[in-house]
């Protein structure tokens, strides 16, 4: 027999977690003195006890546990949990760093809005384009900039190997009461290919136009030099805003040259 100092040792939990187990009937000593009130554990408790801390790291409630367990799981099945909710929490840990980027990001332009930089913009119409591309619907705007780099990966993979077919890099944000739907792919004049979708952006009428140089860390402010011109000429945004890459091949992106285009119409 184990003491209860002893099993919460070796299992690594606290003398107050056992006690709640045992009061919930999840893990309930081998043994309790009658005069003393002390517990004791079997060893052969702690494949339970490890069972039940795994199953209560996966995010399960005491009843869901006891009823797993009664049900019966094996180890691989944990292992499988465990594994699933370690790539939940990894994804979890991605999304928590980019809204970390995105509150300062969104703090640097709160405090420059006195002294924002001004971007020279141009109006001009946007011509259709016919993209090889993949489109995702991403609920938080700060998981944007982890879903962009990775889908041009992911279309440059499929059709990378035609000539010319990765000389345009476009992608479009359109907001949506569920998100923003970001298509990323490359203007493209060949056959559908499995692994990509054909997507076809309309022809603009009035788009106003700026450049923003560099990082695109810092393309926030630029987008919003050419959002605050908009609203100053008497216009308003209509439709989804794209980004075309005019220059991308840098890995610090310091000498990036992207095109800001925003379809507008009189307010």
């Amino acid at each position: 027999m184990l003491s209860i100092g002893a099993f919460a040792q070796i299992g690594q939990v606290t003398h107050r977690m056992l006690r709640h187990w045992d009061t919930a009937g999840l893990l309930v000593p081998a043994h309790v003195d009658e005069h003393s009130g002390y517990r004791s554990y079997d060893p052969s408790q702690l494949e339970r006890l490890h069972r039940i801390v795994a199953l209560r790291q996966l995010g399960f409630g005491l009843d869901d546990v006891a009823q797993i367990l009664d049900e019966g799981v094996d180890a691989k099945r944990i292992a499988l949990l465990l594994r699933e909710r370690r790539a939940e929490v990894d994804r979890e840990h991605r999304i928590a760093a980019a809204r970390l980027v995105d509150v300062e990001q969104r703090l640097h332009l709160i405090e420059r809005e006195k002294h924002m930089r001004q971007i020279e913009i141009v109006r001009k119409s946007l011509p259709a384009l016919r993209l090889a591309a993949r489109r995702h619907l991403v609920a938080d705007g700060a998981e944007i900039a982890g879903v962009v780099g990775p889908t041009f990966d992911g279309v440059a993979a499929v059709v990378g190997a035609e000539s010319g077919a990765l000389d345009t890099p476009v992608a479009q944000y359109a907001a949506s009461e569920d998100g923003t739907e970001v298509v990323v792919g490359y203007v493209y004049a060949g056959p559908a290919r499995d692994g990509v979708e054909i997507v076809e952006l309309p022809a603009v009428e009035t788009a106003v136009c700026g450049i923003h140089l560099g990082s695109m860390d810092r393309i926030g402010e630029s987008w919003q030099s050419v959002h605050a011109q908009i609203l100053e000429r008497g216009l308003v945004p209509t439709g989804p805003c794209r980004e075309l890459y005019v220059r991308a091949v840098s890995d610090d992106q310091a000498d990036w040259v992207t095109e800001l285009q925003q379809p507008v119409a009189p307010a």
